[in-house]
């Protein structure tokens, strides 16, 4: 049997002391130009984009704005992508490479200029980026002399240096990138957008679509509308076909990504961007206060529900942070998600008549979530957009894109099948801990069980409801996370992240009363 875990806070550092913002249950029906399901950097970019240029915007959140994957970043804010700029050289040509960074850049740009003409307050500063070495030396000087050498041909302002700051060892130095309080910049979003006019509804999740005439059914209510962005991390089906929204999110692989955070003194740390070489990659930064500096760490990603130790991913992380600042006072851990695309590039485009989307950030997801939203407000304006193309999710002429897509999912027959057959985590219901969740087999059915603080056991299916793969309980989070194809599900089974857009389906609660078996 497993063993019981204490469970530790994993509030993002974000959310600490900054107010949630409130905004009621869609009650009614309606008219908009444009509906936007999602309250996160994407969408309420959109919205307020939307609004500034005198359309009519209702805005959906299924649960509070700024919650989900936005809340739980780390704030970079760079042009320099996960794929390292040769390789996207050498992947898709020197036009295309140039086009997916001047795509960061614009979005940086488009951030700091929102928040000048809404003087909102949220710590955005431009500071350097650098990609340095690793401890483990998987890249020598040539190679990071190669990548600055490409930066520069291409026209962006990169150097090579000899010692990176803090790290010491040979690196590749971007000017004018940035950082930002996401919680506090999206935070001004939404008022902006509410004084354009904007009306955002939360505790409201989008139920049923219908593209005749276009609508969106939320809380038994409809709004119709002419055009719909899906910016929810994982896009909706929406109006699109069943048969090709599960052929588009086969194309997507998702990772959960783990950060730490402590106090530290002022200077301690350089305030800059950094991020190694290691498989996967580290990335640092630093979040400046009047007194001390918060020092922010991420990495050890994994497929989401591919790990059963979560805790080991964050224990890692505090012995890494540990090691470069002894002194850290840790007080935050937390996890988001990224979704990676077979080549590295996100998609961004129409996936059915006047219904965008946007999606594959990897670790990008400010600067691109911002390019998606420009993207919208562009193609539903009807004026050109420089990244069309590039973006498309029906992009064909990508070298390599087929062998990486196979090599994402081989892993998806494998878990349909490994889940069946294993064992059962407990044999009864006794057996789960307080805090805990456990898969066991009730009357031939796999189901999902999780103990509440108070002993009381919560039974769910524990069938994904997106493509039928069995959960995983992920023990740092309190989450049931899906191996398959990442979605997770909160231990009472609601959903927290796609694809999956349905809860993990009721089982008898007489199950487990009045004897736990």
């Amino acid at each position: 049997m497993a063993r019981a875990t204490q469970h530790v806070d994993t509030t993002p550092y974000w959310s600490d002391r900054v107010p949630e913002p409130q905004f009621p249950a869609l009650k009614a029906d309606g008219r908009a130009d444009v509906v936007v399901i999602g309250g996160g950097i994407t969408g309420l970019t959109a919205a307020y984009l939307l609004a500034a240029e005198g359309r009519t915007v209702v805005l959906l959140e299924r649960d509070r704005c700024v919650q989900a994957e936005t809340g739980h970043t780390s704030a970079h804010l760079t042009m320099v992508m996960d794929a390292p700029l040769t390789s996207l050289v050498d992947r898709f040509g020197r036009d295309h490479a140039r086009a997916a960074w001047a795509a960061g850049l614009a979005a940086i740009t488009r951030i700091e200029t929102i928040i000048g003409s809404e003087r909102i307050e949220c710590g955005f500063e431009r500071i350097p980026g650098f990609f340095h070495a690793s401890n483990h030396g998987a890249w020598n000087r040539q190679r990071f002399e190669h990548e600055a050498e490409t930066a520069v041909a291409l026209g962006f302002a990169a150097e090579f240096v000899e010692h990176a700051p803090f790290f010491d060892g040979p690196a590749v130095s971007f000017a004018r990138q940035a950082r930002v309080h996401p919680r506090k910049y999206v935070t001004g979003l939404a008022r902006a957008l509410g004084a354009l006019g904007g009306q955002i509804y939360e505790k409201t999740a989008a139920q049923e679509f219908s593209d005749k005439p276009l609508s969106v059914k939320a809380n038994g209510h409809t709004i119709t509308c002419h055009d719909i962005v899906l910016a929810t991390h994982n896009p909706l089906v929406g109006v699109s076909s069943a048969t090709s929204a599960a052929l588009f999110q086969t194309k997507l692989a998702l990772y959960t990504t783990y950060v730490v955070a402590g106090r530290t003194a002022v200077g301690r740390v350089p305030d800059a961007l950094f991020w190694d070489t290691d498989e996967p990659y580290h990335y640092l930064r630093i979040d400046r206060q009047s007194d001390h500096d918060i020092v922010i760490l991420g990495g050890a990603d994994h497929k989401t529900g591919q790990v059963l130790d979560t805790e080991q991913c964050y224990a890692r992380l505090e012995q890494r942070l540990r090691s470069l600042v002894p002194e850290v006072e840790l007080s935050y851990r937390w996890s988001g998600q990224v979704i990676e695309t077979p080549d590295g590039l996100p998609y961004i485009g129409e996936t059915a008549p006047h219904q965008f989307a946007a999606t594959g950030f990897s670790g990008n997801g400010l600067t691109f979530g911002t390019v998606g939203a420009i993207m919208a407000c562009d193609r539903i304006a009807g004026r050109p957009n420089p990244w069309t193309e590039l973006f498309d999710a029906e992009r064909t002429a990508i070298r390599n894109g087929l062998w990486n897509y196979v090599r994402e999912n081989t892993d998806y027959p494998y878990h349909m099948v490994r889940d069946r057959l294993s064992a059962d985590d407990v044999r009864s219901l006794k057996e789960v801990p307080p805090g805990e969740g456990r898969i066991l087999t009730l009357d031939g059915q796999r189901v999902a069980a999780h103990r509440q603080d108070d002993g009381r056991v919560v039974v769910r299916s524990a069938v994904c409801t997106h493509m039928g793969c069995i959960v995983d309980w992920n023990n740092a989070e309190r989450t049931w996370d899906c191996p398959c194809h990442g979605s997770r599900f909160t231990p009472s089974g609601d959903v927290i992240s796609g694809p999956a857009e349905s809860p993990l389906a009721a089982i008898d609660q007489k199950r487990t009363q009045p004897n736990e078996r």
